[in-house]
């Protein structure tokens, strides 16, 4: 049996509030196309995903191993080392929540944990090898695959259904994308999931509560999958929005394309042990996916703030643990000012949420919806009719540039949520 000190039961529950927003971060990896295209009800969607989440949980231990045996040197590093480092993953966590940005909870907490371990231990204490190979390399791979995979089997699936009937195809795409939003959730709690369970198992070891290169152990796998569910459950809906309508407008086929993709990349690192982003998985789908049908766009200015977010996410987070692990080294109450910090940080970010909210009922209004950019509208200005003046119930019953009629209906003058 374990044995507890104050400093590691903390961590365990730190880490466990850091997987609960990591649920609730990436929600939308797996459920804002379903939701934007209307295959399934908001509250039903977030409800399967949490579901599936908790049993990806059981599926594997490998990018858990990766965590808490690869990463960083485990000699040497104290459990106030990881609080530190979940408290800048939390906090990173909560603030692009707040402005509805899609980032990386991995990449959150690896900038963490990094920058924790650095200021404890130096830059030796962090495996180089490791970082690139399983963290920034994937990283960079991850989005491009998914998206080029996403683009292609889009494609294909308009290819494939274009002789079919319109609304029976949309029928069956929507089947689809129950089916394939259920696999990335899975995936994503085969691969989320198990990242606060490297973590708790490194707190573990670092506190000499189990043995070096154990496993983690049951309690920890079951209790990292239930707050990953509770979390998923609850929904960010801010973020499901941005995914599901402010990178582009899906259909059916396209959203069926975008899932099945990142499903398979996810399940496919997870197996190999990388510390895969999801949402760089997913995001880079969509993006494909949009790309992927005639006339298709993306809206490349909600696409760079994503793109700036994900190049801040691992050296912000470490920052934030460099410094939580500076006061921590004053000992007690160093500790408990952190901790402090941390609860205050996040009540303030929560109250600033409730200015506007956005919840189930409102997660798919499009009035914040930006305007088409100066090459959509060109592209528009040229594109031809359909032939005869009709548009067939197959792809080009889908207006070309539907951002651009938005536009015509809403003010210039937007906010993202």
């Amino acid at each position: 049996m374990e044995s507890f000190s104050l400093i590691l039961a903390i961590v365990v529950v730190t880490a466990l509030a850091f997987d609960f927003t990591n649920g609730f971060h990436d929600t939308a990896n797996a459920m804002a196309t379903t939701i934007s295209t209307g295959a399934m009800k908001p509250k039903v969607a977030v409800a399967m995903s949490a579901v599936l989440n908790l049993v990806g949980a059981f599926l594997s231990v490998e990018v858990a191993n990766t965590i808490s045996k690869g990463l960083v040197d485990e000699a040497g590093i104290r459990p106030e080392v990881i609080f530190a480092a979940l408290v800048g993953a939390i906090l990173w966590n909560l603030l692009t929540w707040l402005v509805g940005l899609p980032s990386s909870s991995s990449h959150a907490l690896m900038g963490g944990l990094i920058g924790a371990t650095i200021a404890s231990a130096g830059v030796g204490a962090v495996h180089g090898d490791v970082l690139v190979t399983k963290v920034l390399i994937p990283a960079i791979a991850a989005p491009l695959v998914a998206g080029i995979a996403a683009m292609l089997a889009t494609r294909l699936t308009y290819s494939l259904g274009r002789k079919a009937d319109g609304n029976a195809s949309k029928k069956g795409y929507r089947a689809g994308q129950i089916a394939s939003a259920g696999l990335v959730s899975l995936a994503h709690g085969t691969n989320d999931a198990q990242k606060t369970m490297g973590v708790i198992t490194l707190a573990l070891v670092a506190g000499g509560a189990v043995a070096p290169d154990s496993d983690p152990p049951m309690w920890v796998i079951l209790s990292a999958g239930l707050a990953i569910a509770l979390g998923t459950y609850l929904g960010g809906w801010r973020i499901i929005r941005t995914m599901g309508k402010g990178l582009t407008d899906l259909q059916p086929q396209q959203g069926f394309a975008a899932q099945t993709s990142a499903a398979t990349v996810i399940l496919a690192s997870s197996h190999l042990g990388f510390s895969l982003s999801t949402t760089h998985s997913v995001s880079g789908s969509v993006m494909g996916a949009g790309l992927g049908r005639k006339g298709g766009v993306v809206r490349w200015s909600t696409a760079t703030r994503m793109f700036v977010a994900w190049g801040l996410t691992l050296p912000a987070a470490a920052l934030v643990g460099a410094l939580a692990e500076y006061v921590t080294g004053f000992g007690n109450w160093g500790t408990a000012v952190v901790a402090v910090f941390l609860i205050a940080s996040s009540a303030w970010i929560w109250k600033l949420s409730r200015r506007e909210v956005v919840d189930h009922t409102n997660v798919n209004d499009t009035d914040d919806a930006e305007p088409a950019g100066v090459v959509t509208t060109a592209m528009a200005a040229v594109t031809p009719p359909p032939a005869g003046g009709t548009a067939t119930a197959s792809e080009d019953s889908v207006p070309a540039f539907p951002s651009q009629a938005t536009a015509e209906r809403t003010p210039t003058t937007t906010t993202t949520v």
